[in-house]
């Protein structure tokens, strides 16, 4: 499936290019690959009141069909497997090694969907614990909230839109997606391949657009859920204009890995840049701030720099790139002056600090102020900050001295200390022995904080996307 054009799917049609049209330009080659057409205020209206039509009908169709739609949807994916990757690459700048395994966790998000579509499980409750309840009986089940918004970034736009699309349909919901402005063409491809597969076309409208379109959408009272994954300012705007619905939010992090001084300093290393710099950093549990115990620090900073070293900056439709492009140049100017405000600041630049295009070189950088952005803030981009610390006890505190609380990383050898840690910090995971930027797309994944509300993965999300309803039988 060759997509190079990109078009809002609207009341079971594709719309036509009357439309402002915006060219879409690869981050690296800076050639034209496509060409989106943004909606306008009434396509976006059809596409509410269409959605809102449809919830009855699409909430008919029995869980076991549900199932089968996903798993074909996933089947089809793996299919086209590299097709889908390098269409990703080329949008985004992310390398080919990344966007394979983007669409093989897309597949198993999928098939994960598939199998909650079976799991819309309720209880039984007795009523004869109250003196009011002896002849009387409860039964709760799991039914379809109704409309789901669903609003994706450009990190991971194939994946995540399938984070939202797939447990919404799995749990009966109608969605209105609203894929990031810079990743129209993979989120197009996958609405042809949803219907391919036989997903009822009543159950999505697809809506292009930036913030005006996303406001639209959020604030309409025909939106029962809003599943929303981006940065902060977008989200306060949203709760402030969402009124009385159902919000979900996976936000942003600036996530800290803590190195202890009895640590694996070979694995800890290997690790933190491979995880530091995939997809140019461009994702909200990067490591990003990487707390050291000051006796080991040396030694660890300097294999780090020699891993990073190795990693390969280049064409991302090349196999052997590590690290392709920021999403546009102006991301990677904003990264570069952080960098600079950094080294001003008192940061030594260990490696990188350099730009080329939309590229930004890996950079480590060593021991910058707490109050420099590229610790307090998120980079979203591939810094890491390698920072002393004398104590666990100081590592925590700094690592929790943060707006955000998504995930963080712990290399230890003492387990009932590396549980203590775990128990103790505010954020929404912590992984022992490996860094923040690792999850599974079957876990539970969130933050606390400004890092987010509720809970991904297939799930966790059918149960945010679905209301619980309860019947009562009384006898005589």
């Amino acid at each position: 499936m060759s997509v190079t054009v990109a078009n809002s799917f609207v009341d079971g049609e594709w719309l036509d290019t009357n439309r402002e049209a915006i060219d879409i330009v690869s981050p690296y080659s800076k050639k034209k690959i496509g060409v989106q057409y943004v909606a306008t205020k009434d396509d976006v209206e059809r596409a509410l009141e269409s959605a809102f039509q449809s919830k009855k009908e699409v909430k008919q169709i029995s869980s076991l069909k549900r199932a089968k739609i996903l798993q074909k949807v996933a089947t089809l994916l793996a299919e086209r497997k590299e097709e889908f990757a390098k269409l990703l690459s080329s949008e985004l700048g992310k390398p080919l090694k990344n966007t394979l395994d983007e669409v093989d966790r897309s597949i198993e998000t999928l098939e994960l969907s598939g199998e909650e579509a079976k799991r819309l499980h309720g209880e039984t409750i007795p009523g004869d614990v109250s003196s009011r309840g002896m002849n009387a009986m409860a039964s709760t089940f799991r039914v379809p909230a109704g409309v789901v918004a669903a609003i994706t970034p450009f990190n991971a736009p194939l994946n995540l839109v399938c984070h939202k699309i797939g447990p919404a349909f799995a749990g009966g919901n109608v969605t209105v997606l609203k894929p990031a402005p810079q990743t129209t063409l993979i989120a197009t491809a996958l609405v042809h391949l949803l219907f391919e597969a036989g997903f009822p076309k009543s159950a999505l409208n697809m809506v292009l657009g930036g913030v005006e379109v996303g406001q639209q959408i959020v604030s309409d009272d025909r939106i029962n859920v809003i599943s929303f994954t981006g940065g902060i300012v977008a989200s306060k705007n949203i709760s402030q204009i969402a009124g009385i619905k159902k919000q979900l939010y996976e936000l942003g992090g600036n996530a800290a890995t803590i190195v202890h001084e009895d640590a694996d300093l070979n694995r800890a290393a290997v690790q933190c840049a491979r995880t530091g710099y995939s997809n140019s950093g461009q994702s909200c549990i990067s490591v990003q701030r990487i707390y050291v115990h000051e006796k080991i620090i040396d030694e660890f900073t300097e294999k780090l720099v020699a891993e990073v070293a190795k990693l390969k900056v280049g064409d991302p439709l090349d196999p052997a790139t590590d690290v392709g492009t920021l999403v546009d140049e102006n991301a990677a100017d904003r990264i570069m002056t952080w960098i600079k405000e950094a080294e001003e600041a008192g940061a030594e630049i260990l490696h990188g600090g350099k730009k080329r295009g939309a590229s930004v070189v890996p950079t480590v950088l060593k021991n910058p102020p707490k109050q420099a952005k590229v610790v307090c803030e998120e980079v979203f981009g591939p810094v890491v900050s390698v920072i002393p610390f004398e104590s666990m006890k100081e590592a925590v505190n700094e690592a929790d001295n943060s707006p955000f609380g998504l995930q963080v990383g712990l290399f230890t050898n003492q387990i009932d200390l590396a549980h203590k840690v775990a128990k103790n910090m505010e954020v929404g995971g912590v992984v022992i022995n490996g860094t923040s930027n690792f999850r599974l797309d079957h876990w539970p994944y969130g933050g606390v904080k400004n890092s987010g509300i509720g809970r991904e993965g297939p799930r966790f999300a059918v149960e945010e996307m679905t209301e619980s309803k309860m019947i009562v039988l009384r006898m005589d």
